[in-house]
Parts: structure tokens; sequence; C-alpha cells
């Protein structure tokens, strides 16, 4: 397979599957809220990703961007240069979004104890209307 193949077969692999995309200025900022408040899920180490990024592909596979990882296995070296990133913005989505679903798993599980409090009779609803009113400020990000 000459190189001019290679290179096609690699910008398609390349358009096909995208690449780690960083978060937002609204999504960054709510991820550092969630860190300062101890509520920040790391399921992934943005450093590490970073570090990866200097092997063959180590970034994006290290995030999940496995076509991706492919095509930056291919182009290495040059990789180097975007897959550092790619891998550091990778676990950076993937921390955001383990931590939403953490934090939305655990405000269901709070309202659904305060709804069955209030059907058994356990509290009234002025003690439901205030108990609710804090765990939406717990959740909430303002």
């Amino acid at each position: 397979m000459g190189i001019k193949r290679i290179a096609a077969v690699a910008g398609i692999i390349m358009l096909c599957t995208g690449c780690a995309t960083g978060l937002n200025s609204h999504q960054q900022a709510e991820l550092k809220h969630f860190e300062a408040r101890g509520q920040a899920v790391e399921e992934k180490n943005p450093g590490l990703g970073a570090a990866l990024g200097i092997l063959p592909g180590g970034g994006s596979f290290y995030g999940r961007e496995y076509g991706f990882g492919v095509v930056n296995l291919l182009f290495w070296p040059l990789s180097i240069l975007w897959d550092p990133v790619s891998g550091y913005d990778a676990a950076q989505s993937i921390n955001y979004q383990a931590t939403k679903a953490h934090l939305h798993s655990q405000y269901e599980r709070e309202i659904n104890g305060l709804d069955e409090q209030l059907q058994t009779g356990q509290i009234d609803i002025t003690q439901y209307t205030l108990s609710k009113r804090k765990v939406d400020q717990k959740y909430r990000y303002n």
C-alpha cells in the first residue's frame, strides 16, 4: 500500500471518527464548581491523558476515542502535536459526564426519598417543600 493510499485511508478515518472536543466555557466553569464543592467524579486523569498522548495514539485511546487513536498511531510522531491535547480534553469530558450522571443519580435518590416520606406521612408538605429546596440547592449550579 502506497503512502498516498495510507494518507487517504487515514484522512477518511479522521473524518469519520472526529476527535475529543474540549468542554465549552460553561461546562468548564460547572466542572470547577463541582470540584470546589467536592462533588466531581474523576474517572480519568487529564494529566495522564496528556502524558499518554506522547505515545502513538495513547491519549486518544485513553480518552476512548479509538478511531482517532488508530489515526494518531498512523501519524506518529506527528500526532504528538495534537494527541496530548486530545487526551487531556477527552479525560475532562469523561469526568464532566461522569460527574453530571452521578449528581443526577444522587439528586433523584434524595427526591424519591422525600416523596416516599411525604406519601407515608413521615413529613408534611411544609417539611417536604423546605427539604426539597435544600436538595435543589445542593445539586444546582449557579
